[in-house]
């Protein structure tokens, strides 16, 4: 008796881990890559964080922007080609000013400036419920562009913040569910 207690327990506990992992797992996800010779450059991650909000964890490894600050957008489209050019501009679904991720006015994709350390690393992760992975919703994330820019975000010059030119680019697409 006391072993089929602790089988059942042990298999309650392992069923509970699997339904959190399948929660936590990646949604979404894109490879970043340069415009110029397509080395890869980074990753973004979404989860779902419950409660209709998406967790995004993004990461650059980008040696050759070490020590500066890099502007991060989403675009419009999930096309790289023409050095990024074809992902078009920023996507603003909710049709807003350009400005600062969580200021009174900004576009649901501008993420905003990320510093490089010495070796061209950097991050930011950003949770929010102004997007989705729901083919029909205003706010889908997936087949958009996520451009890395030249330059840093001044989060005022409209329609892009004058962020500079585009030298890398990723597409957002929808992981597979296990």
């Amino acid at each position: 008796m006391k072993n089929f207690l602790t089988l059942a327990i042990l298999g309650a506990a392992l069923l509970m881990s699997s339904c959190n992992n399948k929660k936590n797992g990646s949604i979404a996800s894109a490879k970043l890559f340069t415009t110029a010779d397509n080395k890869e450059i980074g990753h973004a991650k979404f989860y779902d964080a419950g409660d209709g909000k998406i967790k995004m964890d993004l990461e650059i490894d980008f040696p050759t922007r070490a020590d500066s600050t890099v502007a991060v957008h989403f675009h419009e489209h999930g096309d790289c080609s023409n050095m990024g050019e074809n992902t078009h501009g920023h996507w603003n679904p909710t049709n807003e000013n350009h400005g600062k991720w969580g200021s009174a006015a900004y576009h649901s994709g501008d993420i905003g400036n990320i510093q490089l350390d010495g070796k061209g690393h950097g991050s930011v992760s950003v949770t929010t419920d102004r997007w989705s992975i729901e083919a029909d919703h205003i706010d889908n994330i997936i087949g958009r562009g996520i451009i890395v820019h030249g330059g840093t975000d001044d989060y005022s010059t409209q329609p892009s913040g004058n962020s500079g030119p585009r030298v890398g680019c990723g597409v957002i697409t929808k992981d597979e569910q296990k």
